[in-house]
């Protein structure tokens, strides 16, 4: 038992390392983040999540930055159920290009860190809870629904692999058909 308990140790020190490392996109712009963002890769191996892996789509979201610094952003996403729409609130921090907010699903607050962007074309986000590897994502954001260049899906692989997901945990899910639906987005 004790050799178990300080193997979970081991392994929430290594993720603390990795995670301590991430830095924000330098001199981040919220007004030039703002606007629409296609999420066309994820890195997530959540046990929870692996069945549902082959069903993942490509979801669409708008960022709107508040007066206060904090952040609206509006999410489309195509499950089983059809398209449904979600809302998050991403507080500001102390840290231009990093927020946090409360997660409802697994009743946590999560960091959200925007650690690269181009502003025009991708964004690499990583969203994580410091302890809880489960709960660690990395996103691939592209103004357009379409992949964007192979070198910038490159650059998220490589960054995916390095905060630890294996291989097979990293996807770029292809487009959702009429997901949001036309004319919903206004």
């Amino acid at each position: 038992m004790r050799t178990k308990v300080i193997s979970v140790a081991m392994v929430i020190l290594c993720v603390m390392m990795v995670n301590a490392d991430v830095k924000p996109q330098k001199d981040f712009n919220l007004q030039k983040f703002a606007g629409t963002w296609y999420r066309v890769g994820l890195a997530y191996d959540s046990p929870g999540f692996i069945p549902f892996r082959d069903k993942v789509k490509a979801s669409m979201g708008i960022i709107t930055p508040m007066s206060s610094g904090n952040v609206n952003l509006t999410m489309w996403e195509l499950t089983p159920f059809g398209c449904i729409t979600k809302m998050y609130k991403y507080n500001k921090t102390n840290v231009p290009g990093q927020f946090a907010y409360f997660s409802t699903r697994h009743n946590m607050v999560k960091d959200i860190t925007v650690v690269n962007t181009n502003y025009t074309d991708y964004a690499l986000v990583l969203k994580h809870k410091v302890f809880h590897r489960e709960y660690t994502q990395v996103a691939l954001y592209a103004r357009s629904p379409r992949p964007p260049r192979n070198e910038v899906i490159q650059k998220f692989k490589t960054f995916a692999l390095s905060q630890g997901f294996p291989r097979e945990s990293i996807l770029t899910p292809p487009a959702a058909e009429n997901c949001p639906p036309s004319g919903s987005t206004r």
